[in-house]
């Protein structure tokens, strides 16, 4: 009798230009949902990040763009933006076939574009707690991108934590200033509450351990609650008590003022470097 069941499909290929932190937290990711390691192709430069990504993922990495990449229906680049240009000029022949999924901060996808003579480009602004699988990342597709290379997309970026789509690319200078940079906000104010408990008379663990749950906890409250952040912070903060005194001593510093200008001074830096990269002929 002859079976007549049909194969599974074959995953997609995915290739990484660039093995650093966040192509290796994206591998992580995949791998750890199944996606086989022979269907991922990794170019990095550098002898000591293809090192460390076969000894954590047993992926052997290749030195330069070559033959292998021609399989890809995703390539990820993962390089710093000022490495963005050479990449892809050594990359585009290999790759004609791919969606592209830029990682660089900054660089717009005009550019991309004309480097890679292809459309067909998302634009990805990821931070820092991807690499714990804790991530939220901005994303941007321009109209070249169908239904079916956003689900792509989203499949990988999903393996990292949560997404956010944006309709219009200057978002991403939002996000960039809202999430992307958005984690040393939380680092420094940690580091500042930690210090305030140290000079109360706790030791840095234990300043540093009360600190570090008090955000966790209220990250986590606010995002199962489904009331806002002041409803929540009012609901803590008694007229004439602890939390009154420190919240009015915030307002009076105009502590939250100071803030909103310091993520729109992110925003501002974010338009300039994209200006600069979209200036790159």
């Amino acid at each position: 009798m002859t079976d007549t069941r049909t194969a599974p499909p074959q995953p997609p290929c995915i290739a990484f230009i660039g093995g650093g932190n966040m192509a290796s937290a994206l591998i992580g990711g995949l791998l750890g949902r199944g996606h086989p390691a022979s269907q991922i192709e990794v170019v990095e430069p550098w002898d000591s990040a293809r090192d460390a990504l076969r000894q954590r993922f047993g992926i052997d990495a290749q030195a330069h763009a070559g033959a292998p990449l021609a399989r890809a229906q995703l390539v990820v680049w993962a390089v710093k933006p000022q490495a963005f240009q050479d990449a892809a000029q050594a990359t585009a022949a290999q790759v004609p076939q791919a969606l592209h999924l830029s990682v660089a901060a900054g660089i717009p996808t005009a550019s991309i574009a004309r480097w890679l003579g292809s459309e067909r480009i998302v634009r990805a602004m990821p931070n820092t707690p991807a690499l714990v699988g804790k991530g939220i990342t901005g994303l941007f597709a321009a109209r070249a991108v169908d239904a079916q290379g956003r689900a792509l997309v989203e499949r990988v970026i999903a393996t990292t934590g949560q997404l956010v789509w944006v309709d219009a690319e200057e978002q991403l200078d939002a996000v960039t200033a809202l999430s992307g940079s958005g984690p040393a906000y939380v680092f420094l104010f940690l580091q500042a509450m930690q210090q305030a408990g140290q000079d109360m008379g706790l030791s840095a663990a234990q300043a540093y351990q009360l600190a570090v749950a008090t955000f966790q906890g209220a990250a986590e409250l606010a995002a199962r609650s489904d009331e806002g952040p002041e409803v929540l912070r009012q609901r803590v903060t008694s007229k004439g008590g602890t939390t009154h005194a420190a919240i009015t001593h915030m307002q009076q510093q105009r502590i939250p003022e100071h803030f909103i200008a310091a993520m729109r001074a992110a925003e501002r830096r974010a338009r300039e470097l994209a200006q600069e990269f979209g200036a790159t002929p």
